[in-house]
């Protein structure tokens, strides 16, 4: 196949940003909402969350659409606005975070399979753990064959996944009781869940979880056949999740208390359509949620080789992970990746705890280059740059880089203190496959500026090392 005919049309990029959002969240939104804030915070926090999410996507769109030349997503646009080794945090923070969460989406997809087959308990047991590798090295080797190839499958099983989730909507929103939305709107029955703000924060936590993947297209940029779709794959395939979370999320508000919510096992939303239609509807949406996570599992398959290999191209990364096969497939940062989740399958028989605090920091480590693409597309607007005879055009992405810079400080926040020091534990030894890469293009390390970054992170690592060596900070 000629390199043309492998490029990615509007479907399947909005697939790959779909594909990457709907995976096992969705599918326990309404208990982990529930347990964390009631009606009229969620209603605040979606609020806040489609207009930050949103400008983030609108400032996808915009980068993709004025810089053509970079491609790569939330890695490059870190690069060119902060430096080299901005952007390699950006892309190893990144790339952590990915392969992490496939970790996750094996565990969760063998847990509900225990719905029918008890001996996968809760995911981490050998037999789930075996299936789970199996399952890896054949994702692995469907992805050898081709990104076009992967990423068709990709578009099929997105389309599959969200019959069920669809179906929910339409079951459950028929079921909705008006009563039971509005009986305890502000939680005051709940005093552990404190103020309304104090709501909407730890709500937070769970919505930045549920939109990780809105970046997909982005990172595919140069691989897309028309460069404008990319963001409007953005666009599109946000905008059409965000209605999904939220109807999901407010409609089971009124089937099942907020309590009744909060006390159920995950995937949550198997026990609210079992609540009303009966144990089919468990059943149904635990297939839903396994086609889901296959579907999730090749979409974060794909941008996590792909992250790697874009990196290595310019020499940010070592030169290894350049190396393409005949279908033009990274191979090498397939190996590394996929060799890194089947260790970390290997540790969740012996420490599921840490294993789950980690995928927790994982969601974090994600929310830096966020802003440091909603930074650099601030910066092309107060610049000026790209926007010669466009200042009505250049306000209004002012506004909404502002909005993003703004949200994506708030969604820090709301992750607190102790996750951005966790971070720098895996933050810092990144520096080693980055000092490689400099040595390989006869580069020095670091600007002056970048020392300065580098012993901030050293410094954070280290002090986080020591909080938990102390017992004073804790996984």
């Amino acid at each position: 196949m000629t390199g043309e005919s492998r490029k990615l049309g509007l479907g399947s990029l909005t697939a790959l940003v779909v594909g990457s959002m709907v995976g096992g969240g969705i599918f326990s939104l309404p208990q982990n909402i529930a347990a964390r804030a009631d009606v009229g915070a969620v209603l605040i926090g979606w609020g806040i969350t489609a207009v930050g999410m949103l400008a983030l996507a609108f400032v996808f769109q915009s980068l993709a659409n004025r810089k053509p030349q970079l491609d790569g997503g939330v890695y490059v646009y870190a690069r060119a606005g902060l430096g080299d080794y901005m952007g390699f945090s950006s892309a190893w923070g990144y790339w952590i975070s990915a392969w992490l969460g496939n970790v996750g989406y094996f565990v969760l997809l063998f847990s509900t399979l225990g719905y029918f087959f008890p001996a996968f308990g809760e995911g981490n047991t050998p037999l789930a753990i075996a299936c789970s590798s199996v399952l890896l090295w054949c994702v692995h080797a469907l992805v050898l064959r081709g990104i076009k190839e992967a990423a068709l499958i990709n578009l099929i099983t997105t389309v599959a996944k969200l019959v069920p989730i669809l179906l929910f909507v339409v079951i459950v929103g028929l079921a909705f009781d008006r009563e039971i939305f509005t009986r305890d709107i502000w939680g005051r029955s709940n005093p552990q869940f404190g103020g309304v703000l104090e709501q909407v924060r730890n709500m937070m936590l769970v919505t930045v979880f549920v939109f990780i993947g809105i970046e997909g297209a982005s990172v595919y940029s140069s691989r897309a056949a028309r460069r404008r779709d990319v963001g409007k794959a953005t666009v599109i395939g946000f905008l059409g999740v965000l209605a999904l979370l939220m109807l999901v999320n407010l409609l089971s508000l009124g089937v099942m208390t907020q309590p009744e919510l909060a006390a159920l096992q995950n995937p949550s939303m198997a026990g609210v359509l079992e609540h009303v239609v009966g144990r089919w509807g468990a059943i149904f949406i635990s297939i839903g949620l396994a086609v889901s996570l296959l579907g999730a599992l090749l979409s974060w398959a794909l941008l996590c080789a792909e992250i790697l290999f874009v990196t290595a191209k310019d020499g940010t990364m070592p030169a290894f992970l350049h190396k393409e096969n005949a279908n033009q497939v990274p191979v090498n940062a397939l190996w590394l990746t996929n060799g890194m989740i089947q260790l970390f399958l290997l540790i969740t028989l012996f420490s599921q705890g840490t294993y789950l605090s980690l995928i927790y920091l994982a969601s974090s480590m994600i929310l830096v280059p966020y802003l440091w693409s909603a930074v650099y597309a601030l910066l092309l607007c107060v610049r000026g740059e790209t926007y010669e005879n466009q200042a009505g055009l250049r306000r209004k992405d002012l506004l909404i880089g502002l909005v993003a810079v703004v949200y994506a400080i708030w969604l820090l926040y709301a992750g607190g203190v102790k996750y951005l020091l966790l971070s720098a534990l895996l933050y810092a030894p990144g520096v080693l496959l980055f000092a490689k890469a400099k040595s390989e293009s006869g580069q020095r390390l670091f600007t002056r500026y970048e020392w300065a970054i580098f012993a901030a992170v050293l410094l954070t690592a280290l002090l986080a090392g020591y909080g938990l060596y102390t017992g004073h900070l804790s996984l």
